[in-house]
């Protein structure tokens, strides 16, 4: 896979005459990771940050998850409350983050929070509604002549809760939690775009972008470790599905 990409790379940039500060070649990539500077090699630094970014990533898809998971029991359990609030949960994913990324970090630094948790409540807001749709579609998938043997049997609605609806839920729950993952690493770096962050691999994709007419290989090294950082999250939740799931509805 990797060759047929780098002959796509490398053949489009050729008939093309594509030129380096849009699309440099894969050796400049390659050098632009292992060039020296003040703090370490370039791949070293760029590390460093996607810790920082998977820290404030991880802060915040933990608090969007359970989050999303809250709001998805109270949905399925007062019919009345998710009749009123459910649209607002809809509309509040149409409302563009990047517009309100800046409002979010310059309102939580003059209450003087923790420069990381403005960018983790940004990867919350992402995070939150995939879990809440899903879920909320998990604990009502229960088959409905199980849900009629537990009420003939007089199970309480806790009962039915917790022995039916929510092991029906949990293969919705990790599909939302994949989508989540990903969305939590992406909700960080946007957060870290704003002028005046520090660290995180945001920051390094802004300062490749205004070196880019003469470091191209920099920006394009910064965007590779942010597709890393993005499949590591995907991963670790697909692996933690497989040793948690034992069954799997049929793709």
């Amino acid at each position: 896979a990797f060759v047929l990409v780098a002959l796509i790379w490398e053949g489009s940039k050729a008939i093309f005459e594509i030129p380096d500060y849009k699309l440099p070649h894969l050796a400049q990539i390659a050098e632009a990771f292992v060039r020296p500077t003040p703090k370490g090699p370039v791949w070293l630094v760029l590390l460093q940050d996607a810790a920082y970014t998977a820290f404030e990533a991880l802060v915040g898809f933990t608090l969007g998850s359970v989050t999303g998971f809250a709001i998805a029991v109270l949905f399925q359990r007062y019919l009345p409350l998710r009749r009123g609030f459910l649209p607002y949960v809809i509309a509040s994913q149409t409302v563009p983050i990047i517009a309100i990324a800046p409002m979010i970090v310059v309102g939580m630094g003059r209450l003087g929070a923790p420069p990381w948790l403005s960018k983790s409540i940004i990867a919350a807001y992402l995070t939150f509604f995939p879990v809440v749709i899903n879920v909320l579609r998990g604990l009502e998938s229960v088959d409905r002549d199980a849900l009629l043997l537990m009420r003939s049997y007089a199970a309480t609605d806790n009962q039915i809760f917790r022995l039916l609806r929510l092991p029906a839920s949990v293969p919705y729950l990790f599909t939302a939690l994949k989508i989540s993952a990903t969305a939590s690493i992406i909700g960080a770096i946007i957060g870290e775009l704003p002028v005046g962050s520090t660290r995180g691999i945001g920051v390094q994709i802004v300062v490749g972008s205004q070196y880019n007419t003469f470091n191209p290989g920099f920006l394009w090294a910064t965007i590779i470790m942010a597709a890393l950082l993005g499949m590591a999250a995907y991963a670790l939740v697909a692996l933690a599905e497989k040793r948690i799931v034992k069954w799997k509805r049929e793709e």
